[in-house]
C-alpha cells in the first residue's frame, strides 16, 4: 500500500507516463494530483505529513577522462567524468549527473540546459563514407533525455550532418531509470566535412552513464539512422496525423 513517503515518486511516475502519452504536466501539477489521490486538498498539506528527508549522500568527485571535453549549454549545472563506483565490462563508465533534483527549488528556478562529454577529431578518414557510433547507456531518474550524438562540420559553426537520436520514436534517447541499453548512430559523412564531433549528453535532471564507445566505418548492411529533414513535397498540412502515428506507420 502506498504511503506519504511514496508521494514524490508517484508524481514523477505520473509525469513520465503522461508525457509518453502526449500530455505534458509540470512536476508541481503532478504533486497536486497525487495529494488529491491521498484525499488531501493540496500538496502543501501532504508535504507537511511527509517524514523528514534522509541525510544527503555526499557524491564522489568525478575526474574528466583523458581525451574527452566537457561542454554543453549549461555545464555548470552538472558533474561529469569517470564514475569510480561503476564498472563497465573490464573498464570504466563515464557519468553525467545533474547537481539538482527536479523538485529542488534551486533547479526549478534555473534555465534548463544540457551537458555533454565529447570528442572532436579530423574527419579526413571518414569523408564520403558512412560511419557508425555506438555505446551503451544507463540512466537513473532522468527527467529529460540521455542520448548519443554525432555531428560532421565542414567548417567551424557549419554543420553538414547531424544525429542526436532525439527525433526517433524507437531506439531513441533514454529517460527515467533503465539498465545498460545499446544505442547507435549511422551517419553519412559528406566529402566536404573537416571535423567529426561525438559523445553523449544529459538534458534535464537525473544521472546518465555511458560505456563501450566505438567509432568505425559502417558495414554495408548498416542503414543510415538520421531522419531526413528535407522532403520533396509538403505533408500533413491539415494536421490529421500525429508524429507518433507517422512513425508507427513508417
Amino acid at each position: 500500500m502506498r504511503t506519504y513517503r511514496d508521494a514524490k515518486a508517484m508524481a514523477k511516475t505520473l509525469r513520465e507516463e503522461l508525457g509518453r502519452r502526449g500530455t505534458a504536466l509540470s512536476h508541481g501539477e503532478c504533486l497536486e494530483i497525487v495529494a488529491r489521490q491521498f484525499g488531501l486538498d493540496n500538496w502543501n498539506i501532504l508535504s507537511a505529513r511527509l517524514p523528514p528527508p534522509p541525510e544527503p549522500v555526499r557524491s564522489v568527485a568525478l575526474v574528466r577522462p583523458a581525451g574527452w571535453i566537457v561542454s554543453g549549454s549549461k555545464p555548470h549545472l552538472y558533474d561529469m567524468g569517470i564514475d569510480p563506483d561503476t564498472a563497465y565490462g573490464g573498464g570504466r563508465a563515464a557519468l553525467i549527473r545533474c547537481r539538482y533534483a527536479e523538485d529542488d527549488p534551486a533547479y526549478a528556478a534555473m534555465e534548463k540546459g544540457f551537458a555533454t562529454l565529447m570528442q572532436s577529431i579530423a574527419a579526413a578518414p571518414f569523408c564520403g563514407r558512412r560511419v557508425c557510433l555506438s555505446a551503451d547507456l544507463r540512466v537513473q531518474d532522468v527527467v529529460g533525455a540521455a542520448t548519443l550524438w554525432l555531428r560532421a562540420d565542414a567548417a567551424i559553426g557549419r554543420s553538414v550532418a547531424f544525429d542526436n537520436m532525439e527525433e526517433r520514436a524507437v531506439d531513441g534517447p533514454l529517460t527515467g531509470t533503465q539498465g545498460w541499453t545499446g544505442r547507435r548512430i549511422v551517419l553519412d559523412v559528406p566529402a566536404e566535412a573537416e571535423t567529426l564531433h561525438f559523445g553523449f549528453y544529459l538534458r534535464g535532471s537525473g544521472r546518465a552513464w555511458a560505456g563501450g564507445f566505438a567509432l568505425r566505418e559502417a558495414s554495408p548492411e548498416d542503414a543510415a539512422t538520421v531522419l531526413a529533414r528535407i522532403r520533396p513535397v509538403p505533408i500533413n498540412l491539415d494536421f490529421a496525423q500525429t508524429a507518433e502515428g507517422m512513425a508507427t506507420s513508417g
